[in-house]
């Protein structure tokens, strides 16, 4: 299987902008958690700078830390008692 492509690097982006929300919302899951560069395709450059501009993106309130609370799903604490 072929290796995924950095957009990043094809764009020739110097700088991840944590104000580009709707780039940064395409590298956060549904639950609101960073993907891997696995499965985003970015280097290791910009995978950092993503995390980054993500957590500051958060920081300013352009990003939810969680995603909205939907049906409670069943934890592993409560199956064993």
């Amino acid at each position: 299987m072929r290796r995924k492509s950095c957009l990043f690097c094809k764009d020739k982006v110097r700088e991840v902008d944590y104000k580009n929300v709707n780039q940064l919302r395409r590298y956060v899951s549904e639950r609101g958690k960073i993907r891997a560069p696995r499965m985003t395709g970015a280097c290791r450059r910009h995978q950092r700078q993503l995390a980054v501009a993500i957590k500051r993106a958060r920081e300013m309130a352009l990003l939810p830390y969680v995603a909205e609370a939907g049906p409670p799903s069943r934890s592993r604490s409560s199956e064993r008692s």
